[in-house]
């Protein structure tokens, strides 16, 4: 028995590095046969962490059935997750974000949901004295999670246990923390390749609010231009991606790193009502200003009204 080590759909950083980081926990500490796992192209950011580290891209995963022996990690949300994941053997879930529900198990499991920025941080205090084992590519990787979901402690997700962990692993890595951040998030602002729906699905979340159902989609730069500059495609594509994702709308916000805001887009109505009611701003034009908005699960997703 193998069991698959997976996050959510289009991974971010923590959804492609903790797959690996918890595998090879379990490989090399639990002695139990395990492999990470992708269920999409991961992004960026995440892909340069791969690269810089010296780790292999985790194969693709299409979808799970009652064979299948399971560990979820960075999210409990069903949506998020393979279509058949309630007939597998699901073991465990390691998560930092609010219980969304909908999950079946065949008996009970080690569930392990805590209020940090990363679900790598909860791995290290999981790990116990064994984290002391791990290699530099897997440090590599815990750190690259904490500071792609902190945004290098910018997030008010940031908690001392992830700021701590960090600057401990960059210490023993011989790294500075603001020139490795920087780095990452220049990757992740170099979204050239991507076509204007692969950038509204790269990092993007299902969700429902009052019946109305969301494709939340959060894209983190330190070069907000370049992805205004191709606003009207982006706007354009709005419809073609919530039609075939099956949600009423998609809803767009551009998180500038450095400004530590959030610029949302406003293709309609429907957006600029969820915007004044969730934000409490007055919307003109087909883009807002949200400052000090930087992260969807503490200050974007509870926020949401229609």
């Amino acid at each position: 028995m193998t069991i698959k080590v997976f996050g959510h759909k289009s991974p971010d950083t923590d959804s492609t590095g903790s797959p690996i980081i918890w595998a090879w926990y379990l490989n090399e500490c639990r002695g139990t046969k395990a492999e990470p796992r992708l269920l999409g192209e991961p992004n960026t950011e995440a892909l340069f962490v791969l690269n810089r580290w010296d780790l292999d891209k985790p194969e693709f995963l299409e979808d799970v059935d009652a064979n299948d022996t399971c560990v979820v990690v960075d999210t409990n949300n069903i949506a998020e997750l393979p279509a058949g994941i309630n007939e597998a053997n699901l073991t465990e879930v390691i998560d930092h974000h609010m219980l969304q529900g909908g999950l079946k198990t065949k008996g009970p499991i080690n569930i392990t949901v805590r209020p940090v920025a990363c679900t790598a941080t909860i791995m290290h205090d999981l790990m116990g004295d064994d984290a002391a084992k791990m290699p530099v590519a897997i440090k590599g990787a815990m750190l690259s999670c904490i500071l792609s979901d902190t945004l290098e402690f910018r997030s008010p997700t940031t908690t001392d246990v992830d700021r701590q962990l960090a600057e401990k692993l960059a210490q023993e890595l011989g790294l500075s923390i603001p020139d490795y951040a920087a780095e990452m998030f220049a990757a992740k602002s170099d979204v050239s390749s991507f076509s204007d729906s692969e950038l509204l699905r790269m990092d993007s979340k299902a969700y429902e609010v009052d019946g109305t159902r969301f494709r939340v989609s959060v894209l983190e730069t330190t070069s907000p231009s370049t992805v205004l500059s191709r606003k009207a495609g982006l706007m354009e594509d709005m419809a073609t991606v919530a039609e075939e994702d099956g949600v009423d709308q998609v809803l767009f916000f551009l998180v500038d790193i450095l400004q530590e805001e959030a610029i949302l887009f406003v293709p309609n109505d429907l957006v600029k009502n969820v915007a004044e009611k969730s934000f409490g701003v007055e919307v003109e034009g087909d883009l807002v200003s949200l400052p000090g908005v930087v992260s969807r699960k503490k200050q974007i997703i509870p926020a949401l009204k229609v």
